[in-house]
């Protein structure tokens, strides 16, 4: 008879999110320090449709989750009891006859199901966006459910003001998109109810202020997706949300809304997401909003094993990969220390940003990522585990930058991956030719055989100043300074060893 080991289940945890539009289970492994994803099941249920006028839920919706939880619940068997947490969000607070629903679904299961108020949903929510993304000082998070929208300023790991709305892009699609139709006169309905909605606590919300905005829902994500697409970088404005809006109502109907990026599974309601979002940038007056690492699923993962409540998520995450890929840590420690010298020295005339920085640091820890598998391209094979790899403190267009300053610090750069960067391939070029010498200056993997180095830059020309003496003496040194020279050269940059 085959036996299964049970011992390593003791490290896994699942969560289950009974959302108004879609329901998740999320499965994640504690690994080094941090969370490895190692399951995700996600089923449209649309469960928010299935309710009427007097907030009842129709049989049919609550056999549409039924039985997708059917599904869940064969995966559920291989976690300790006291590993999961599954929790209900704005449909079932809201149906009158919600406990029906619940008690068949938690006999499915196996396990109690809490149905969370809005404004604990809200809270969770700005834990999850907290524990998953790197950002400094007050920040305003807005997630766009089915049938709720969460709005939370918080500081570090603190919500400081939270709401949960009346609105979300499943209730949003029945009123105000019943017909199908992508018109200005259905946006203009969705966006001014939405506004009705977001006026009592705009005085409050601005009074409060807030530094960053993220957007952590997947209405968000999907015009990212599209803005990409299109080839703009990843940051939404109202002027860009508008933009899009013109471009879907082109299509005139939901059912051929085509655009370029857009998934099939997020077509029927985006729409009446994307009304929200540009009621919520007017009537908030938001500028730019970026995309969330984590929300709901992740807040409440995250709460379940306190010792992983770090204030530093992005050292975090490094500090796992170095175990993870058994990085050598003093080699890596040793490589950031000289990139950050010789950044600091052109960050006025560069204008580097502490972001800018800090990305550097994190690709001069983690270059050497791919070595576990082979030296031979080891940068190619450090860029593929990190792109497949989640890593929390560093939004998609972060991480996109730490893949390529890690892929290309010794191998000839793909000038179309540069370009892919958009607005930031400019400055991600720059920490890349301060990457590649801080690897060739660290090749003895040794300390104190540096002299003192001095990085000058005039227009886009870079100098590095060497004593004479210390340049003489290291012929090998002195070798791969000079091809890394001839290959700038070639690349259409312009390096200078300047020997004193």
């Amino acid at each position: 008879m085959l036996t299964v080991d049970k011992t390593n289940d003791q490290n896994c945890f699942a969560v289950i999110d009974l959302g108004s539009n879609s329901f998740h289970m999320l499965i994640a492994k504690a690994v080094a320090g941090d969370l490895q994803t190692i399951g995700r099941v996600k089923r449209k249920v649309r469960l928010a449709a299935g309710l009427d006028e007097n907030n009842q839920l129709s049989i049919e919706a609550m056999q549409r989750g039924w039985e997708c939880l059917s599904l869940f619940a064969e995966r559920l068997q291989d976690i300790p009891k006291d590993n999961i947490t599954i929790v209900a969000t704005a449909t079932l607070r809201l149906a009158a006859n919600a406990q029906q629903f619940v008690e068949k679904a938690e006999l499915i299961l196996g396990h109690p199901i809490r149905v969370i108020s809005g404004e604990e949903e809200a809270k969770t929510i700005y834990k999850g966006v907290a524990h998953t993304s790197s950002t400094l000082g007050k920040q305003l998070v807005i997630d766009i459910g089915g049938a709720s929208t969460e709005v939370v300023i918080g500081d570090g790991f603190d919500p400081l003001l939270y709401k949960s709305l009346n609105m979300g892009c499943v209730t949003y699609l029945e009123k105000y998109f019943e017909d199908g139709l992508l018109t200005h006169d259905n946006f203009e309905a969705a966006t001014n109810a939405a506004k009705e909605i977001i006026a009592p606590i705009i005085a409050e919300y601005k009074k409060l202020g807030w530094l960053s905005v993220s957007g952590a829902s997947g209405t968000v994500q999907a015009i990212q997706e599209i803005m990409i697409a299109q080839r703009q970088d990843d940051l939404l404005t109202l002027d860009k949300l508008n933009a899009i809006k013109h471009q879907a109502v082109l299509y005139k109907s939901i059912d051929k809304l085509d655009l370029p990026g857009l998934m099939q599974e997020r077509k029927l309601v985006f729409a009446s997401g994307l009304s929200i979002l540009i009621a919520l940038f007017e009537s908030l007056s938001i500028e730019v909003m970026g995309l969330a690492g984590g929300a709901l699923r992740e807040g409440v993962l995250y709460s379940m094993i306190p010792e992983l409540h770090n204030s530093d998520i992005r050292a975090r995450t490094v500090n796992s990969f170095l175990s993870r890929y058994h990085i050598d840590a003093t080699q890596s420690k040793r490589v950031a220390d000289i990139a950050l010298l010789l950044a600091n020295q052109v960050k006025h005339e560069w204008q580097l940003s502490d972001e800018d920085l800090s990305i550097l640091e994190a690709a001069a820890k983690l270059h050497e990522t791919g070595l576990l598998i082979g030296y031979k391209k080891y940068g190619q094979h450090g860029a593929y585990v990190m792109t497949n790899t989640d890593m929390p403190g560093f939004t998609k267009a972060q991480k996109n930058r730490l893949v390529f300053l890690v892929k290309y610090h010794k191998e000839d750069i793909d000038k179309v991956n540069l370009e892919s960067l958009g607005c930031f391939s400019d400055v991600t070029n720059k920490l890349l030719h301060i990457l590649r010498l801080s690897v060739i200056l660290s090749m003895r993997r040794q300390d104190d055989v540096l002299p003192e180095l001095k990085l000058l830059t005039s227009d886009n020309d870079l100098s590095i100043v060497i004593p004479h003496i210390w340049f003489s003496q290291h012929p090998l040194m002195q070798a791969e300074l000079e091809a890394e020279c001839e290959y700038l050269r070639k690349a259409g940059q312009v390096l200078h060893i300047a020997v004193n």
